[in-house]
């Protein structure tokens, strides 16, 4: 193993699978630029001794981080502070649209920003995930469609996953991906 490579552990939390596979989208293009990558759900997450980098990943639900990530954190608060932390999360505020959505795309819950501060993590960013239409209550469907939510389905922006993960690649100074696919 070539010391120069960085060591980057991606670790997610998920409840749906969306999560995941953002998480394995941001592991295969980090690993295609010579950076040596674990992925791990949160319930066999690797040491975090053999990694200079740590992205995280969960979905949110109550405008937090599913319990297992947030416990996570918390348990290893002391190591996630002295390493490069990246944090994303999966939810349905970033795909809305018109003012009110896209202010409440913009948010970052309290919960959550609280937790990335405490770790000093490098950045935070939020992904839309599916929303399915199936079992969604009429008034939820009601809410939804007020805040500027629409359509149902894959709402994945993959360019914009790409887009963060090019910045991480950036930071630790990775060559420029080869891959010209946008979606996995």
């Amino acid at each position: 193993m070539n010391q120069e490579e960085p060591r980057i552990a991606i670790v997610y939390a998920t409840e749906q699978g969306s999560t995941r596979d953002i998480a394995e989208f941001i592991s295969d293009e980090l690993a295609g630029r010579d950076a040596i990558v674990e992925l791990a759900d949160i319930d066999h997450a690797p040491d975090l001794s053999r990694f200079d980098t740590l992205v995280l990943g969960s979905a949110v639900h109550d405008m937090d981080f599913l319990p297992a990530a947030t416990e996570y954190v918390h348990a290893h608060r002391d190591e996630l502070s002295s390493r490069n932390v990246w944090l994303f999360s999966v939810g349905l505020a970033p795909a809305l649209r018109g003012p009110i959505g896209r202010a409440a795309g913009r948010f970052v819950p309290k919960k959550i920003a609280t937790l990335r501060d405490s770790i000093a993590a490098r950045d935070y960013h939020a992904f839309a995930g599916r929303y399915e239409r199936a079992g969604i209550s009429p008034h939820t469907r009601i809410l939804y469609r007020l805040m500027g939510g629409g359509h149902y389905g894959d709402l994945r922006d993959w360019a914009a996953i790409r887009a963060w993960t090019d910045t991480i690649a950036q930071s630790l100074r990775l060559p420029k991906s080869h891959s010209t696919t946008i979606h996995p």
